[in-house]
């Protein structure tokens, strides 16, 4: 019990340690997750001290949860997948829910069916899969676990800049999920002047494929038509990716004051990346995340996870190649 607690204290320790360097990367997230495993632990023993029936009824409720969540989560995600199908159409970065909630379903299935059929290539390859598939969902409840702690601890408020990242015109209007950006942007930016501060909005975008003007241009006009002066607004209009949105907008407000400030909104979806992302382009900011709709929020969540995974390729490589290499190896020899 004492040295679970002990362990869980330490994980704490690296993880406001590193939240105070930098609230602005990954680990941070490892950090936290390791520490609510050991408390966990901690605490089973500990109430076992007391009551070794309480203690065991607390496992097992924990082991019988396991495989309901997996499969809720699977009914959901596909649920979730025919619905982003319907609405969204039927580009790839739409079916991700529908993906994920399909291969939680077909993982389960093989796995009934080829117990069935043991052997020890069949074992092989079954420890394999469940040994990447834990460690990618081990790393999937860290950013979960994480975009949600970091969505709800705010810093300073006094920031010279609000950022907002653009993400894409229907020819040019500004459609409903940059309208949440602007909104989110507009309000800070009003409670910010209703305490006597005075930061400059930044809308960021330049002008991609089927849209009819720069998307920060459009942006500006939106915040113009719901009443911001145009003076109080700086285009950032060069450019085509969220890296290119943090870069250029961080040149801009350092010509203009070389100790600023800011504050970058975008979707809550899309926070905790544009959090990985500013720190890689070296912006002095934290991210804020505007509303989604619900059911748009599952798919895009898990295409950022994915692309936080492809961020962190040659740390992901350098474990998950070893377990694949290893599995082939048995299988061959």
């Amino acid at each position: 019990m004492i040295v679970s607690f002990g362990i869980a204290g330490l994980w704490f320790a690296l993880f406001l340690f590193t939240w105070i360097r930098d609230r602005r990367v990954l680990r941070n997230g490892v950090y936290l997750v390791l520490t609510i495993m050991f408390a966990g632990i901690g605490t089973v023993f500990a109430l076992d001290a007391v009551s070794g029936t309480a203690a065991r009824l607390l496992v097992v409720a924990v082991l019988v949860a396991i495989p309901v969540i997996i499969f809720v989560l699977a009914i959901f995600l596909t649920v979730n997948g025919v619905t982003m199908w319907k609405r969204e159409g039927h580009r790839p970065a739409n079916l991700l829910s529908l993906a994920a909630g399909l291969g939680i379903i077909g993982y389960v299935v093989f796995n009934l069916i080829v117990t069935q059929w043991s052997s020890p290539k069949v074992d092989v390859v079954q420890s394999t899969l469940l040994l990447a598939l834990t460690y990618i969902s081990f790393l999937f409840v860290c950013f979960l676990a994480y975009s949600f702690v970091y969505a709800r601890i705010r810093g300073s408020r006094k920031v010279d800049f609000i950022v907002v990242l653009g993400s894409g015109l229907r020819g040019s209007r500004v459609p409903p999920l940059l309208a949440s950006r602007l909104d989110r942007a507009q309000l800070t930016w009003e409670r910010a002047r209703a305490k006597g501060r005075s930061p400059m909005l930044i809308t960021s975008g330049g002008q991609g494929p089927g849209e009819d003007m720069p998307e920060s241009h459009a942006m500006a006009k939106y915040l113009v038509d719901k009443g911001v002066p145009a003076d109080q607004i700086l285009l950032e209009d060069r450019s085509t990716s969220t890296f290119e949105n943090l870069t250029f907008s961080r040149e801009i407000m350092y010509d203009l004051n070389p100790k600023y400030r800011c504050l970058i909104v975008t979707n809550n979806y899309h926070a905790l990346r544009a959090a990985f992302t500013a720190r890689k382009a070296k912006v002095n900011g934290q991210v804020l995340g505007s509303p989604t709709a619900a059911y748009f929020w599952p798919s895009a969540t898990i295409r950022e996870f994915a692309a936080v995974l492809l961020d962190h390729k040659w740390i992901n490589g350098i474990i998950l190649g070893p377990i694949f290499l290893s599995g082939l190896a048995k299988l061959i020899f």
